[in-house]
């Protein structure tokens, strides 16, 4: 099962921080948000990736490389505009990816495991879609993908043009997660780093 992740936003919540750093390479723990979900990626036995990037691309690409740094293999498509989640996955898949499908964003880390975990419900699940959810009103940033939902992609109307729009009507499998940790605000780089703080 490939996973797309998204690595193109402009984290404008994270301003003035992202003026200068895109979003997946500051830091939780220390270490750049995309290469500890790259690890659990790998340790999940999900290795082939497709990452999207888009705003301040090339510092991605380059802390990435080909993955192998990561136990992953790494494959780049761009977004050159902020056109949403489904336009993610649409240029992923023109380039090659091929369904079923995890999709994630760049700038979250699972509790270890929920990945594998969440890729066998979705596979065992035999519905066209699948969410993450934390808690019943909490979803996760974490789909699962199938063809009836990548044949939807191009109907839509937008920009942005986003994977809720893609699933409408569609049975969802809704998968419960851990506790995942992200960066929305210029404050959660001081408490996902230091946590004596909390």
């Amino acid at each position: 099962m490939r996973v797309i992740v998204m690595a193109a936003g402009e984290g404008r919540r994270l301003r003035p921080f992202t003026d200068h750093w895109p979003k997946p390479v500051l830091p939780i723990d220390g270490r750049p948000v995309i290469a500890s979900l790259l690890r659990e990626l790998a340790a999940g036995g999900l290795s082939d990736v497709t990452v999207v990037t888009g705003h301040l691309a090339v510092q991605v690409e380059a802390l990435v490389g080909g993955g192998t740094a990561f136990g992953v293999d790494v494959q780049y498509v761009r977004q050159p505009r902020p056109d949403g989640s489904a336009d993610a996955v649409r240029r992923s898949v023109e380039a090659g990816a091929e369904p079923p499908l995890l999709v994630t964003a760049a700038d979250t880390v699972f509790t270890p495991g929920d990945v594998r975990r969440f890729a066998d419900a979705f596979a065992a699940s035999g519905r066209p879609v699948a969410l993450a959810y934390v808690a019943p009103d909490h979803p996760a940033p974490l789909w699962g993908l199938t063809e009836v939902v990548i044949s939807r992609l191009s109907s839509l109307n937008g920009p942005p043009y986003e994977l809720l729009d893609a699933v409408e009507g569609l049975a969802i499998a809704e998968i419960g997660i851990g506790k995942t940790r992200d960066l929305t605000d210029p404050l959660d780089l001081v408490e996902e780093n230091f946590p004596y703080l909390k």
